[in-house]
């Protein structure tokens, strides 16, 4: 999202995410959370403490590093494929719209996967890395913690025009929304609970300047402040929190909705009149409901379309492939 984690949405934005429910479940099942017990048993604390310090340097690190992974899993699966570098043979996920100048935190992951190479060969791949450091991410800023299960095999190939097609939009409504969860195996209530993600970051103007100026279904007062750091003309890439606590993993961003104070677009469609008001509402009021849920999407959506076995490989460096 052009934002920290932006939207789960062309992004995340945070944050999100997958390819039927048919390969999502059945590939899961050659994950496992005790996949490098044997091989890398050091993989859990090299990449806690990598995003220990990272986390300290810059907390809205947690949120683009959420983001990331949202927007690997939602194209073609989590892969890793959009931490790949535009090649001759191939033009990747990192400058699709949706990634453009917002897509962040690689260098973070770089980090994570020399020192996890100096410990562990040619073992643990960068899907994997990525999807321990979203949860470390989310639980450094508070956040409830979820099994992370592990196995994935790195893409050899990107592509920028599925992650256009394939990244919801900031702009879109509920109806599109869903279906385009639908299409990788997720639920409306999934939808609902990984827009949550949120609740960390920040985005940038160009992506809520037609919310905060032409739509109605907005708090006048929350639209004025927005206004102040985000002009009508200019001042595109000016950032803006989705909620009051950007750098703590709460309910908080539920409670904006509530209060038609939601950034983008996509986000105040889940409360707007429609299938999710109910849903959003609960979660405003329940903290530990929504992160009870959030837990159990991001299980689901970590298990999307993965790539095991023989298939893909283990990238020593995670811009290149092997």
């Amino acid at each position: 999202m052009k934002l920290a984690m932006a939207s789960l949405s062309y992004f995340f934005i945070v944050v999100t995410l997958f390819i039927i429910p048919f390969f999502g479940c059945c590939a899961n099942a050659q994950l496992s959370p005790n996949f490098y017990a044997r091989t890398c048993p050091s993989l859990p604390t090299i990449v806690r403490n990598a995003m220990s310090q990272a986390v300290a340097r810059e907390a809205r690190m947690a949120a683009s590093i959420l983001r990331l992974f949202f927007h690997d899993c939602f194209v073609n699966g989590c892969d890793a494929s959009i931490l790949l570098d535009d090649t001759a043979t191939f033009t990747g996920e990192k400058n699709a719209f949706p990634n453009q100048n917002s897509a962040r935190g690689f260098e973070v992951i770089d980090t994570i996967k020399t020192r996890v190479e100096a410990a562990c060969n040619a073992t643990v791949s960068c899907a994997d890395i990525l999807a321990l450091a979203s949860r470390d991410g989310v639980v450094l800023l508070g956040g409830t913690s979820w099994t992370v299960a592990l196995g994935r095999r790195d893409a050899r190939t990107a592509s920028q025009s599925d992650a256009n097609n394939q990244l919801p939009s900031p702009f879109a409504n509920l109806a599109t929304l869903i279906s385009s969860f639908a299409a990788k195996g997720l639920t409306a209530s999934d939808l609902t609970v990984l827009s949550g993600g949120h609740t960390i970051g920040q985005s940038q103007c160009f992506l809520f300047k037609t919310r905060i100026y032409n739509e109605t279904n907005i708090d006048p007062s929350f639209a004025t402040t927005r206004k102040a750091t985000c002009p009508a003309s200019g001042g595109d890439t000016n950032l803006a929190p989705f909620d009051i606590t950007p750098t703590r993993f709460d309910n908080n961003y539920y409670k904006a909705l509530v209060a038609r104070r939601g950034l983008l677009h996509s986000d105040q469609e889940l409360f707007n009149s429609g299938s999710q008001d109910a849903l959003v509402r609960t979660y405003s009021n329940n903290a530990a409901a929504f992160s009870r849920d959030f837990a159990a999407a991001m299980a689901k959506m970590s298990a999307i379309s993965p790539l095991t076995g023989t298939n893909g490989e283990i990238r020593k460096n995670c811009r290149l492939v092997n």
